[in-house]
């Protein structure tokens, strides 16, 4: 059987249920060969069960990660003192707001206007109906516009004028404006892969090729790269910014060139910002955080330490997000780690306590100060305690929290430093699932359109502005020679 071709469902997991049989044989058989070569060469037996605890660990994670769920929520009832979520009722029709309303008056047939007692004539009853109402559907339409531009001409016979031409994306241009950016948000916002649009047109009445797609986005791109440098300068000016990474195949990289290139992310409040580089190294990581003096919140990859020892100013603080869920991926295996995951819990629940963003600010350091503090001596007291072989899953876990340990508790200093890097993570979740449906970029060039197109159109989520909206405001002001504004600002000047 090709398993990667193989689409039956039952098939397959007949296979997963044979594959998984096969794996806890050779497990068993992995665990009796460590102990018989341990027995060979005289290791004690408390060095051989430890030996085996670990072994066993390692491939129980494996397992985990192969058959097991990938949430990080525990279960419920799992920390005490916190009571159980109420069960959800159903839902009901959810309110359509945004929706336009269309009405649409149903009448008797002419035959079925006749009283079913008397034989009458049915009358209208005039303005009693009986009202429901459905969400429906009205199916998007290609057209072909013919723009006829009058012309004007005096009766002296010495000037002729004509009607302004609309706007174009570039001149001689056979595509409108409003076309292009809605391939720019199927692809980058809703994931569609140029080809799979071209199938899409066709099936409603447009014929055009991907090459023609991928034209347009790049006219557009020319564009709006100012806006995108002005958002990442905006960003660099932020007090705190997440930072985090994740790698971008290129599949027309030369001979000789690395394939998978890396997304380099920087997130503030009002700003999501994306640079696709040829690698992860520090050097890659100066060139989007270069001349930063704020605060850098970020998991523990080492580029970001290594810039601040060749001279970078900014602050380093770590994830709690990332120390957490080293113990909850071993929490079966060590039932010992669930009073640290309470207290970083708890760590969570003193500020959630507080307004997010500024306006918590002053609370925020006042509760961190009097019940963080105690917290953060507590979870570094129940590490100091525990025993555990190096290379386990609970030694590999308090020693990822320990060397991070000054960029953990940063938070404790100043209020606007989050506890984690979430938000960061949740700004990359467009490109990991672009990235799964159209494979990366082509080319550089490729790697570019895509991250001023990610970053323009996250921002404009986080910021409220539809992006369609935003990008169209964008291009109109980019054709006047105006300053393109930023997500930001088109939504300060709609709520002014």
């Amino acid at each position: 059987m090709d398993l990667q071709r193989e689409t039956d469902v039952e098939r397959l997991r007949q296979a997963a249920l044979l594959l998984e049989s096969e794996n806890q044989r050779l497990v068993s058989k992995v665990l009796e060969l460590t102990r018989q070569l341990a027995t060979a060469r005289g290791e004690d037996a408390v060095a051989l069960q430890l030996r085996l605890s670990e072994l066993e660990q390692q491939l129980a994670k494996r397992n985990h990660m192969l058959f097991g769920t990938s949430s990080e929520q525990r279960p419920q009832g799992q920390t005490p003192g916190k009571p159980e979520r109420a069960r959800r009722p159903g839902h009901g029709p959810k309110p359509q707001p945004k929706l336009e309303v269309v009405e649409q008056l149903h009448r008797l047939d002419v035959p079925d206007q006749v009283c079913t007692r008397c034989g009458g004539h049915l009358d209208e009853w005039k303005g009693q109906t009986e009202d429901s109402e459905e969400v429906d559907v009205i199916e998007r339409k290609f057209v072909l516009t013919k723009h006829r531009r009058q012309k004007y001409r005096c009766q002296c016979g010495g000037c002729v004028e004509t009607a302004l031409p609309p706007a174009k994306l570039f001149e001689g241009a056979r595509y409108s404006i409003n076309w292009a950016i809605e391939v720019a948000v199927q692809k980058y916002l809703d994931h569609l892969p140029l080809e799979r649009q071209v199938r899409i047109m066709a099936r409603e009445g447009l014929s055009v090729d991907s090459q023609t797609l991928w034209d347009y986005l790049e006219r557009l791109v020319r564009l709006l790269e100012p806006a995108w440098d002005r958002l990442h300068q905006h960003a660099l000016r932020q007090p705190v910014l997440g930072a985090d990474e994740t790698r971008w195949p290129l599949m027309g990289a030369p001979d000789g060139e690395s394939s998978r290139w890396q997304v380099w992310a920087l997130s503030a409040a009002d700003a999501m910002v994306y640079r696709i580089l040829e690698s992860r190294s520090a050097e890659a990581a100066r060139s989007v955080l270069g001349g930063y003096t704020g605060i850098v919140m970020a998991d523990g990859y080492a580029a970001y330490e290594s810039l601040q020892k060749k001279g970078e100013k900014f602050v380093l603080a770590n994830c709690w997000s990332h120390a957490r869920r080293a113990y909850f991926e071993i929490r079966e295996d060590f039932p010992q780690v669930d009073p640290v995951l309470d207290l970083i819990a708890e760590l969570y629940n003193v500020d959630a306590l507080c307004p997010t963003g500024p306006p918590g600010d002053e609370l925020r350091g006042r509760l961190r100060d009097t019940k963080s503090r105690v917290l953060i001596a507590n979870i570094q007291t129940w590490a100091l305690e525990q025993r555990a072989l190096p290379q386990s899953g609970l030694g590999k876990a308090i020693a990822y929290m320990g060397g991070h340990w000054h960029g953990l508790v940063r938070f404790l200093e100043d209020p606007r430093i989050p506890l984690d890097n979430n938000a960061t993570e949740r700004g990359l979740r467009g490109l990991v699932i672009g990235r799964k449906n159209h494979y990366g970029s082509r080319s550089r060039r490729g790697t570019e359109v895509a991250a001023v197109l990610y970053s323009l159109v996250e921002t404009a989520k986080l910021c409220g502005v539809e992006p369609k909206r935003y990008l169209r405001r964008a291009v109109t002001a980019a054709l006047a020679g105006e300053q393109i504004p930023l997500p930001h600002e088109l939504a300060a000047s709609a709520q002014a």
